[in-house]
């Protein structure tokens, strides 16, 4: 079967979108997806030199961007808020969605904890938030939240930044399709080429 890697950050806008639609295409197509939660504050950081998100530095950018979100999410009938606060803490859900790879409920996980922030406007850096998540699918907010805080978690959420610079990623939403055993891969930015990707995985 054909793998399609999902790299995404829950500050990332356009990757609300994309969580809720990967899935489904993938499958219909053949192809499998792989969820990878990225920091990507340390990224923009290391890359650009930046400490906030584009959309607040570039005004225009990010009111269009506002305006496009509202267009997307109402063509894929998602709810859709601003979040009131923007972009939030996200290194903890960021981290439980690695503890949920491990247990299976992280793309269920992960599309509760977009749905939070964009669908209703709600803190995704409260523990309480997250833990309300975490038990509604299937996880123990008090093993999951020690598990997050383990060393181990930590180093793989920072093995992960590292992984997404060495192949070239640079925002997010992103997806990299594996070439089979050469090691190569093919790369694809943002939700508007989610479907451009599944295809090349699934021919490839």
């Amino acid at each position: 079967m054909s793998t399609l890697e999902f790299w995404y950050e829950f500050a990332s806008t356009y990757s609300y979108p994309a969580a809720w639609r990967v899935d489904r295409l993938a499958a219909a197509q053949g192809v499998k997806v792989v969820w990878r939660p990225l920091f990507l504050g340390p990224l923009f950081h290391k890359q650009q030199g930046m400490v906030d998100s584009p959309f607040n530095v570039v005004e225009t950018k990010g009111r269009y961007m506002w305006r496009d979100m509202e267009r997307v999410c109402q063509a894929e009938m998602l709810p859709f808020r601003r979040p009131s606060q923007f972009p939030r803490r996200s290194l903890l859900a960021l981290r439980l969605a690695l503890v949920g790879a491990r247990q299976g409920w992280i793309a269920d996980f992960s599309r509760g904890v977009y749905a939070a922030n964009f669908g209703q406007d709600r803190d995704i850096g409260d523990p309480a938030v997250l833990a309300q998540i975490v038990r509604q699918v299937g996880g123990d907010p008090v093993a999951d939240f020690a598990l997050a805080d383990s060393a181990e978690i930590k180093a793989e959420l920072r093995a992960n930044g590292e992984e997404a610079e060495a192949k070239g990623l640079f925002g997010a939403p992103s997806f990299l399709c594996p070439q089979g055993v050469s090691g190569g891969y093919e790369l694809f930015w943002g939700n508007d080429r989610l479907e451009q990707a599944i295809a090349w995985a699934a021919a490839h």
